[in-house]
């Protein structure tokens, strides 16, 4: 049985961490493997094969089993809600998702509106709240809707809060906290046991370690 595990993660800071949270674990990766622009990189070593893609797309390949495994934001598990299986808190790229607008303003009490990258879970939020709004999804430059007027407010992933004041917003509510999570397949998740669970193994007293550094 090929017991190579393909693990899908996104480029950029979710990346980087996990690919030092796999280091620390003992994982050999090579020094340009941070580096490559490649969308496809094995390596041999660990017998593992890597597939870069974006953020919103890891659940996908993960559950149609192109990848065994995944790193994804949890904003990315609560919007896609994919047929996969949560493994391990990994605790990288923490953030949160928040409503945010113009400072002084109210929501319409007509129509109002969202726009935001997270329609599932904006729509879920306000339901809970008992607010009826209209969701307008956009893919980027979210900020840019309540200063056009096209929107009442966002819901946006928050990290500093840096952005949002550079564009004269204001955080209203926080909805939840975000951390990137270990994701697996469930047919892999049967089929590469062993393999899977010496890699959680290993990635857990790592993660456990440098949380009680924070």
């Amino acid at each position: 049985m090929n017991d190579m595990l393909t693990i899908a993660m996104p480029k950029g800071r979710i990346f980087e961490e996990a690919a030092d949270l796999l280091r620390d674990a003992g994982f050999r990766l090579p020094a340009e493997f941070d580096d490559s622009r490649k969308l496809i990189i094995e390596v041999e070593e660990e017998n593992f094969r890597f597939i870069l893609a974006k953020p919103m797309d890891v659940p996908t390949y993960v559950e149609h089993g192109v990848a065994d495994l995944g790193i994804a934001g949890k904003d990315v598990m609560l919007e896609e809600e994919r047929d996969v299986y949560e493994l391990l808190d990994l605790h990288i790229s923490a953030c949160y998702l928040a409503v945010a607008g113009l400072p002084h303003t109210e929501l319409n009490e007509i129509a109002p509106r969202i726009a935001t990258k997270y329609p599932n879970v904006a729509a879920a939020y306000f339901r809970e709240q008992g607010s009826q709004v209209e969701i307008i999804k956009l893919n980027g430059s979210i900020e840019l809707a309540p200063i056009i007027g096209l929107t009442d407010r966002i819901v946006d992933i928050v990290s500093t809060g840096k952005t949002l004041a550079e564009n004269g917003l204001i955080e209203y509510e926080r909805i939840v906290d975000i951390t990137s999570r270990l994701i697996v397949n469930p047919a892999s998740y049967r089929l590469k046991d062993r393999r899977i669970s010496e890699l959680v193994e290993r990635l857990q007293p790592v993660v456990k370690s440098k949380q009680s550094v924070k």
